[in-house]
């Protein structure tokens, strides 16, 4: 069974398991001298670099000993040349180093790195040794809940600090008001984040009492902390106290809604708010009324995401007649919101007046295929970069629609079609209404019924040089394309130079227990490798490759001058039908 495209909320539990109890005994027993250095986890998440790290230095109190020699990695260090301070870096630099990480005195990431209690008393104690410091993130350390106070005292060592991310660290309310009490010692803080900390909803007050008028934050995040409707009124009331707020985050908060009548109304306060996410927080009808009714008052609103709350079809009705006032509006989600007839009426006669949008998501809306024809030629066709319908039950005239849109989207990146089977047998119509040279980067066609013409027309838009900027074509789940059309497809990778990502998996439902044989399609595969110079991954799952195909491309990554990721199924030729992902690294 397909399944269109939607947004999850990432669960999240405080409870312990009795193997997680244990392991948090051992390793807070463990002195901090005895750890190992090991990999750093976190660098799968996000960049230890800091994006200023070329213009730093050693401070002209001079290099100790221990550390001369070593490689630099941007960090600039204690600003005095006493021999204390220069002791206190090189113990920040050990603490560091045993963590698998890079010292950088300007960002400090200890993302995933198993930190215990122990780790954050030690690493306060370090602090007055980060006088530079600007980001600190501690995410995705959920043995340090509990913890907090003991660093938060010694925040004000560290008044330079722009960031603080402590995403997914089971912070208990102590440590909320801890934290609540610091941030007083933090001036400059622009960027607060606690998502994924469940044990924030019933406590966010432990935080918002704690702020003082005339707070610098501009990015508050609060994703999946389960907050509830007392959480909700909390937050209004501390709204005064953000004058800076640009981005609040609220998404995956499913008990919010009812706390909506006292949040929504305190919004006005915050003019220049520039990105409001309420992505699944349960909305229904009444409460969009509410919030619609202060949208009107955020003149600076640029993204609105309002997705995937079911319970609030039927009533966009009630937000359209403001969302005509955000004239700077450039991103609307509204995808699995189960829009009515109504409701995309209402669009039709909103859209025309958003002359700045430059990207809408409509996905996952049934009803949009039946109407769409009526909404297509009332977007704004000069702006509109990315146009997600994925999943919106087509139909061929609205799909015709769309081709004749397409045509004016001058400025168009990024289309999502996936799982709408009428593209099948008509790719061509919306190919042909690019022009060559079109700005076109993503093109998602996954599970849309094409067959081998509607690859024979793709290979024809590629030859004429109308996907030349295209670098992710998503083709997955489309047994119908014959050989033919993937031999030509490519064949003409000359015009594909940019593309970085490649999909052409077959539907699990497709997949042969029958041994594999020879694909036709292949050697023209290996002879377009060399021409598609950014291409960085390539999934080819359930194809049944033999031996000797699987060998060319090994040969391929081990003579080449750059590594591919070949996602396909290893063990296909031995009758294993266990899925398996092969990275092969050039020499």
């Amino acid at each position: 069974m397909e399944h269109p495209d939607s947004h999850k909320g990432r669960e999240c539990s405080q409870k312990r398991s009795p193997f997680d109890m244990i392991m948090n005994q051992i390793r807070r027993s463990k002195s901090f001298t005895d750890r190992r250095p090991r990999p750093s986890v976190g660098r799968f998440f996000r960049s230890t670099e800091n994006s200023d790290k070329k213009n730093g230095g050693i401070p002209e109190g001079g290099e100790p000993e221990s550390l001369r020699g070593e490689e630099k990695t941007g960090s600039s260090g204690p600003t005095d040349s006493e021999p204390c301070s220069m002791v206190g870096w090189g113990r920040v630099k050990q603490f560091v180093q045993k963590l698998g990480k890079k010292l950088d005195s300007h960002s400090l990431n200890l993302g995933h790195c198993d930190l215990t209690a122990t780790d954050v008393l030690e690493l306060a104690t370090l602090l007055p040794f980060l006088s530079q410091l600007e980001e600190m993130d501690l995410s995705w350390n959920d043995l340090i809940g509990g913890s907090l106070k003991a660093l938060a005292i010694h925040l004000r060592h560290v008044s330079r600090l722009k960031r603080l991310r402590l995403s997914s660290c089971r912070l208990t309310a102590e440590d909320l008001t801890a934290l609540g009490e610091a941030l007083d010692n933090l001036p400059l803080l622009e960027v607060l984040d606690l998502s994924w900390n469940a044990s924030v909803g019933g406590n966010l007050q432990c935080l918002t009492s704690g702020l003082q008028p005339g707070n610098t934050v501009k990015v508050l995040h609060l994703v999946e902390c389960q907050l509830t409707a007392a959480d909700a009124q909390a937050l209004g009331g501390a709204l005064c106290m953000l004058p800076s707020l640009e981005l609040l985050d609220l998404s995956a908060n499913r008990l919010l809604e009812g706390g909506l009548v006292e949040l929504a109304p305190q919004l006005r306060g915050n003019p220049g708010l520039r990105v409001l996410r309420m992505r699944m927080c349960g909305l229904r009808q009444d409460s969009l009324q509410t919030l619609g009714n202060s949208l009107q008052f955020l003149p600076a609103l640029e993204q609105l995401d309002l997705s995937c709350n079911q319970g609030a079809s039927g009533g966009f009705a009630q937000v359209s007649a403001h969302l005509t006032q955000l004239m700077q509006l450039r991103s609307l989600d509204l995808h699995l919101c189960n829009l009515t007839e109504d409701d995309v009426r209402v669009l039709v006669q909103v859209v025309p007046s958003l002359c700045d949008l430059t990207m809408l998501d409509l996905s996952s809306n049934k009803k949009i295929g039946g109407l769409s024809q009526m909404l297509f030629p009332s977007l704004p066709l000069s702006t509109l970069k990315t146009l997600c319908l994925n999943s919106c039950c087509l139909t061929e005239e609205s799909y015709r629609s769309l081709a004749s849109a397409v045509q004016s989207l001058s400025q168009l990146e990024s289309l999502g079609l996936s799982w709408n089977k009428c593209v099948g047998g008509n790719l061509r119509l919306v190919l042909q209404a690019l022009q060559p040279g079109s700005h076109l980067q993503e093109l998602k066609l996954a599970s849309c019924g094409l067959n081998t013409e509607d690859l024979l027309h793709l290979a024809s838009a590629s030859k004429r040089g109308a996907l030349v900027h295209l670098r992710h074509l998503d083709l997955m789940y489309n047994d119908g394309v014959g050989e033919q059309g993937w031999t030509h497809l490519f064949k003409e990778a000359e015009g594909l130079r940019a593309l970085a990502e490649l999909d052409i998996s077959l539907h699990p439902s497709a997949r042969s227990s029958a041994l594999p044989q020879a694909s036709p399609w292949l050697p023209a595969l290996l002879s377009a490798l060399p021409w598609l110079p950014s291409l960085t991954c390539l999934s080819l799952q359930r194809w049944a490759l033999t031996p000797r195909e699987s060998d060319g491309l090994e040969a391929f990554n081990r003579d080449g001058k750059r590594s591919i990721h070949f996602d396909y199924d290893a063990h296909a030729a031995a009758g294993d039908r266990q899925a398996s992902s092969v990275e092969l690294k050039n020499q």
